[in-house]
């Protein structure tokens, strides 16, 4: 149970889903020693490891060990008990019944934004809409503007990219990385606009509810882990869309297939290449032993087209409905924030699906990358408005 691939190799990063299924059909687990780590690629050991933090550690999630050290404290890389104090906090604003008065506002966002890109009737999908509009709405939520809205873009691609391994692409993203550090080093409750989110950590701080000093870490995941990976999913929405009219055009006559056409785009297309964690003992996971101490590398997306767990898995079926997909996570680090991600992403599917027949798309590009997968550029040359 054994590859000489790099995970990390330009080619796999840019498409990795030859890899993934050559992996997976290797074994469910297999040792990579060019990266020093065992990939986990099916999707139920994928679901086992995630649910066993007490085997499983968070604490050492990354594949350096800076980025590892930078994030101690943070429910990211924490392991109960720690990690649910931390997390009750992280989460409090982001149930689904503290966003249910968020939804008009970024429904109506959403709509108007895609309305007006139909209307020029050619658009770059990256910049104008992947972009654009999980930036304006997290902004919003979380309490600031002037430099840190500016530097968002690039502090959340540079955090997710610092998780990678001692590659050029982590050197030259650590000092980016850094500057947001710095800023959820110093930020203080009265750097953020009253009423958001992020001024309601601080709050929580200070009544004792979170330890001292851990309201910056908390803001850093809002930026550092929401951000890219929702750009990424609406990105991706975009080109399927266009690749696969037939299925925009049963959202439209189906509107209530909006989530599951949601979910599918997470699952056929995962924003994650690959997540860590590291073993706390000598374990045994589908016949291989794994030793302790040992760094995993979980292949989100070998997951999610995994045929014994999903039929026909490299085809992309709004109506397939893949409520258990792995793109959040599962267990006790299942994505804080993914509430917050289906109401971005819903509004953008319901959007499309309402005023667009079809878009004609040029070739678009993605560019290697660590951790997210994502588009970097994608024109839209022509829209048939709905």
């Amino acid at each position: 149970m054994e590859s000489d691939i790099d995970i990390w190799d330009d080619d796999i990063t840019v498409d990795p889903y030859p890899t993934y299924a050559a992996l997976r059909e290797l074994g469910g687990v297999v040792h990579l020693p060019k990266n020093n780590l065992y990939a986990v690629t099916r999707y139920g050991l994928i679901r086992d490891v995630l649910a066993d933090p007490a085997s499983f550690s968070s604490t050492s999630l990354g594949f350096n060990p800076m980025v590892n050290e930078a994030l101690q404290g943070t429910s990211l890389a924490s392991d109960p008990p720690m990690h649910t104090q931390l997390r009750a906090t992280l989460s409090a604003n982001l149930t689904p019944r503290a966003l249910r008065g968020l939804k008009v506002t970024i429904d109506e966002k959403a709509d108007k934004l895609v309305a007006e890109l139909v209307a020029t009737g050619s658009f770059e999908a990256i910049d104008s809409l992947a972009r654009a509009f999980p930036l304006d709405i997290v902004a919003d939520l979380i309490g600031f503007g002037g430099h840190v809205k500016d530097n968002m873009l690039r502090w959340g691609q540079a955090a997710m990219q610092v998780i990678g391994p001692l590659n050029h692409r982590t050197q030259e993203s650590f000092p980016i990385a850094g500057e947001l550090y710095g800023w959820c080093s110093s930020v203080t409750a009265e750097d953020l606009a009253p009423g958001s989110i992020g001024r309601g950590i601080f709050d929580a701080e200070a009544r004792g509810e979170i330890p001292e000093g851990s309201a910056g870490h908390i803001i850093h995941q809002y930026l550092g882990a929401g951000v890219d990976t929702t750009i990424a999913s609406i990105g991706n929405i975009v080109a399927l869309f266009g690749r696969h009219p037939e299925q925009l055009a049963l959202v439209r006559d189906n509107p209530e297939l909006v989530p599951a056409a949601f979910a599918e785009v997470l699952r056929y297309w995962t924003p994650l290449h690959i997540w860590g964690r590291t073993t706390t003992r000598e374990v045994e996971l589908d016949g291989v032993t794994v030793p302790a101490g040992a760094q995993l590398g979980i292949l989100l997306g070998a997951g999610n087209r995994d045929p014994r767990h999903y039929d026909n898995p490299d085809t992309f079926d709004v109506a397939r409905n893949p409520v258990d997909h792995l793109s959040f996570g599962y267990g006790p680090h299942g994505c804080a924030g993914q509430g917050l991600a289906r109401l971005e992403g819903h509004a953008i599917v319901e959007a499309l699906a309402r005023r667009v027949k079809s878009l004609s798309l040029g070739d678009g590009y993605r560019v290697p990358s660590n951790i997210t997968r994502s588009f970097e550029q994608l024109q839209v040359l022509e829209v048939e408005a709905a």
